[in-house]
């Protein structure tokens, strides 16, 4: 089990996986702890059923990630990662690149049919037929030195991954569905889907009710939050809760004597830089003015959802997601079907490949142009 903590050794691996048609990627990290993902291992594996796997450890001191990074610029070589978001995130937020061209099993999966958000261990035993040892699934991989058995475990994330990469990829060949993937990736591929802007992180928060002064507060405390967290790469929580955001914006508190019966807070947050903040944020919030706070989406409450045509739309999504062996949730979303059956036509089931599998049908069926019948257990679409 190759352990590379030198550039020099690093480099090296590159160039030979610049030479293969793709090559495999994995990660371990930490977020327990932080803000941002601490990147505590790369796995990385060349084609091949001997192929070869190898760790790589960023965490020694003057190793550069340079060449893995030029690597992932390299377009005549696939980068093969599973369930890619959060190891994507790591890559953005550290060095602003993207692994290209990429490919994501758990996408490829779901159009192949294996259901949604399949796991890895799911298609280690369905395709490349092989159980995975999870005994050091939870473990801290910032410590070291690791041990053989954490590195054999990290390893089996890249070396199954090749057979799984070579069946979803003929399959997709086979089902022309390449482009399918490609759509659903390119989100993943997207800086919007990394970056956080501390302006928006009111949006994330879940309250029970959207009147205006109250939502200013939440969201010059949110604001403060992210802020606070980020700039000291602590988890949000370290700074204060959601539960303990919506308290306080309930009862406003602009001294640190108010502050201070807040029940919710953290020791921690009842002084110091965190009180401070607190107070100013309530302050900008309580002073913003109406025409200025923030505007809730309440669109979709107030849909004129025909729910008749709605419970067709259910019934149509269930067939054509088994017809063409793709999970239905892939396909369309509850709401994608409420939306639809409100007269909505600015819904992702109607745009790309859904379109084409779904949502031409689905429109079909709005406009009463074609109908669904039963026989047996299979339904099918009739012109009317």
């Amino acid at each position: 089990m190759q352990t590379i903590t030198t550039t020099d050794a690093l480099e090296q691996f590159c160039t030979r996986a610049k030479a293969a048609p793709y090559v495999t990627v994995d990660t371990e990290f930490l977020r327990e702890r932080t803000y941002w993902s601490k990147l505590c291992l790369v796995q990385m594996a060349l084609p091949g059923k001997e192929g070869e796997a190898v760790l790589v450890d960023p965490l020694v001191e003057g190793l550069s990630l340079e060449p893995l990074y030029d690597l992932f610029r390299h377009q005549a070589t696939v980068k093969v990662f599973h369930a890619a978001r959060q190891d994507l995130e790591i890559f953005f937020t550290e060095a602003g690149v993207f692994p290209l061209p990429l490919f994501d099993t758990q996408v490829a999966a779901m159009v192949c049919g294996f259901g949604e958000q399949v796991g890895y261990e799911t298609l280690v035993k369905k395709i490349a037929k092989q159980s995975l040892d999870k005994t050091s699934r939870f473990t801290d991989w910032s410590r070291r030195p690791l041990t053989d058995a954490q590195k054999a475990y990290a390893l089996a994330d890249v070396t199954h991954l090749r057979v799984i990469y070579e069946f979803l990829s003929k399959e997709l060949r086979k089902s022309g569905r390449e482009k399918w993937v490609e759509e659903e990736e390119a989100i993943l591929l997207n800086p919007e889907t990394y970056i956080t802007r501390p302006e928006d992180a009111w949006e994330r928060v879940k309250t029970r009710t959207n009147s205006g002064r109250f939502m200013a507060v939440v969201r010059e405390l949110a604001r403060f939050r992210e802020t606070f967290a980020q700039g000291r790469n602590i988890p949000r929580s370290r700074v204060f809760k959601d539960d303990a955001l919506l308290g306080l914006a309930s009862t406003k508190p602009v001294s640190l004597d108010e502050l201070g019966k807040s029940r919710l807070l953290l020791r921690e947050a009842r002084r110091g830089d965190i009180a401070d903040g607190i107070i100013a944020a309530v302050k900008a919030g309580l002073e913003t003015k109406p025409e200025d706070f923030p505007r809730v989406p309440d669109e979709d409450a107030q849909l004129q959802v025909n729910t008749a045509l709605a419970d067709l739309l259910r019934v149509l999504l269930k067939a054509k997601s088994e017809e063409a062996g793709v999970a239905a949730k892939l396909i369309a979303t509850a709401s994608d079907l409420d939306r639809i059956a409100a007269g909505k036509r600015d819904v992702a089931a109607l745009n790309g490949w859904r379109l084409d599998v779904f949502g031409n049908d689905a429109l079909r069926l709005a406009k009463g142009e074609i109908a669904l019948t039963a026989s047996g257990g299979a339904v099918r679409v009739v012109q009317v």
